[in-house]
């Protein structure tokens, strides 16, 4: 088996990708295959932080179409997350995969509460982590919450599996001439306003330098060819290479 390029990473699952052709709910043949692959990526010896979306679920201030005060709104989508991260969690754990669970918002039935200092401890015991209800606070999206988690844990990369292959000029559902790109600085996707990430996400990892890898969840095995040094979908960068 081939060295990692990372050893510590944050991967970003949305919502979606978890949906699988469904389009909402859970796909649990897609979760254990998803699942099946952070196994193999823990033997390679990865620290593999998780942030889950929920737009499986519900979408925050999207979903509510303005009928809703917008921070209930919220705390709805981040209920969502911790649905979802239970369910990895519970895939992983019935293949044997050591898990911790950790949530920004209280609920101690369910998941512990979030501090940097025992998530790290998790992951140096080779546990896969997730983090739940994004950063506790409305107003922010579940991608700040995982540029975030990378910030506090020290995570080298951000893995960004969405349902789209990587970053595009345009919409490529809604433009058939849109142009992937292999690598793209922070500074261009935000002049462009390439909305791969919310501003606020895209503006902190640029900050802290932490690259992002964005590719298609479908085949989750794009996560094991990124940590391999493999090109997959496109890197974000304080630099175009």
């Amino acid at each position: 088996m081939s060295e990692p390029v990372y050893r510590r990473v944050l991967l970003k699952l949305s919502g979606e990708a978890l949906a699988g052709d469904m389009g909402t709910g859970l796909d649990f043949p897609m979760i254990s295959r998803v699942c099946d692959t952070l196994k193999e990526c823990v033997a390679m010896g990865v620290q593999m932080g998780l942030v889950v979306g929920g737009g499986n679920f519900w979408r925050g201030a999207k979903n509510s179409g303005g009928r809703m005060e917008r921070a209930r709104a919220d705390h709805m989508g981040m209920l969502a997350t911790v649905m979802n991260c239970l369910a990895v969690a519970d895939v992983c754990e019935q293949k044997g995969i050591p898990v911790q669970v950790y949530s920004a918002l209280s609920m101690p039935a369910v998941a512990e509460l979030y501090t940097r200092r025992d998530a790290v401890r998790q992951l140096e015991q080779g546990k896969i982590t997730l983090f739940a209800a994004g950063t506790g606070s409305p107003y922010f999206s579940t991608d700040t919450a995982a540029v975030l988690r990378a910030a506090e844990i020290g995570a080298e990369v951000i893995l960004l599996a969405k349902n789209v292959d990587g970053v595009y000029s345009a919409d490529p559902a809604k433009d058939p001439a849109a142009v992937r790109y292999d690598a793209i600085s922070y500074e261009e996707m935000l002049e462009k306003r390439l909305m791969v990430m919310d501003l606020t996400a895209t503006s902190m990892a640029m900050e802290n330098r932490i690259p992002v890898l964005l590719f298609a969840l479908k085949d989750p095995d794009n996560i094991l060819r990124v940590l391999r040094g493999e090109r997959v979908g496109t890197v974000v960068g304080t630099k175009t290479p």
